[in-house]
């Protein structure tokens, strides 16, 4: 099996998996106490769990704070749902941040999606002519989930506070990929997409941003912001996958892109979805007009890569990312994902290449 899917979820780092086997805790261990008890056992998984705490927010910038949560999606929600004001957003953002739009008007707030450039870029022009000072809170992605395009991060902030507004940042793809230094109010992250374990995740709050408002109700266990019982588990496998990606970060994007000039030769006659050089090379969106994919996907069953999102697979509907940079339906539909990074052989791009198109090539193309 040729795994490059890394957008939808990473292999767990050993590191992590090993932290989290002892945090899980058995009945003859004196690791599986609930880290908000008063005991030695409870002081114990709290201070595993600031630990974590400490590693997970070591990649983020300076002077923040870092909240537990499921994982990204529940930040994102707790910020658009939580912050007062208008929000502003962008066409190829993720379905997190565009689901919340039924929420956000219900309360009564403009919610504005703005277009994209034809690379796939936040549209700035845009961004500029749509801010009023009603808005409260711009939400853009660092790196996109489909495409791997980068956005102009600094620009959006810097228009956002000409009006006073805040800006979240979806730092999913990008985080423990590379730096993270925007000066945003909010950052969601999940642990899943660096190597750690799913179900868990982190809202960074700036030093200078509002608490948002709590979606959960209960004992506010996480900074009263989130009610529920943290895993020390997940928390401490999280954090150990953050240690791991900040020693290896030279190290892992000289490896991605040694792996990208493979695969960028190996489909050199495919088109490219997206900004050749705003991007993120680990993720590889790629299309041959007339290309049935899910005949490509079934003949290909040893490769695990992706038509799109893999929150929105099975839909049958042609990726509002691809269709946002201008592509029509059928291109979007004949276009694939491959997603690679630190586990990723160059034997692996070279089989998967070979693979992929001799299948192709039975298509007629």
């Amino acid at each position: 099996m040729i795994y490059l899917d890394y957008q939808a979820t990473t292999p767990l780092a050993p590191e992590a998996r090993e932290v989290m086997l002892r945090w899980l805790g058995g009945p003859d261990s004196d690791t599986f106490g609930n880290p908000h008890s008063a005991h030695r056992m409870g002081r114990m998984a709290a201070a595993a769990v600031e630990t974590a705490r400490e590693r997970v927010g070591a990649l983020l910038p300076e002077g923040g704070r870092v909240v537990f949560t499921s994982g990204a999606t529940e930040a994102i929600n707790m910020v658009l749902q939580g912050t007062p004001g208008d929000v502003i957003t962008f066409a190829t953002e993720h379905a997190a941040v565009l689901d919340c739009a039924r929420v956000v008007e219900a309360q009564g707030r403009r919610f504005t999606v703005l277009p994209v450039t034809p690379d796939g870029r936040a549209d700035l022009d845009a961004l500029q002519a749509a801010i009023t000072p009603a808005t409260g809170l711009v939400a853009v992605m660092a790196i996109n989930n489909e495409i791997g395009v980068r956005n102009p991060l600094t620009p959006v902030v810097d228009i956002a506070r000409q009006v006073g507004a805040r800006v979240l940042v979806d730092a999913v793809q990008a985080y423990g990929r590379v730096p993270i230094d925007v000066a945003a109010d909010y950052i969601a992250i999940s642990g899943h997409k660096c190597h750690g374990p799913k179900g868990i995740g982190a809202l960074w709050i700036g030093p200078d941003a509002r608490p948002p408002v709590a979606l959960l109700w209960g004992g506010g266990q996480e900074a009263s912001l989130r009610s529920g019982t943290l895993s020390p588990a997940l928390c401490a496998g999280f954090g150990a996958a953050a240690q791991v990606a900040q020693e290896s970060f030279s190290e892992q994007m000289f490896h991605v892109e040694h792996l990208w000039n493979m695969a960028r030769e190996a489909f050199c006659d495919w088109e490219l979805n997206g900004s050749a050089v705003d991007r993120w090379h680990g993720n590889l969106n790629i299309r041959k007009d007339g290309l049935d994919v899910a005949r490509l996907m079934s003949d290909c069953r040893e490769v695990m890569f992706s038509a799109g999102s893999a929150c929105a697979s099975g839909s049958g509907r042609p990726s509002h990312v691809l269709r946002a940079i201008g592509l029509s339906g059928a291109q979007a539909k004949s276009s694939i994902r491959l997603g690679f990074g630190r586990y990723t052989t160059p034997e692996d791009i070279i089989s998967a290449a070979a693979i992929i198109t001799a299948a192709a090539r039975e298509q007629g193309l």
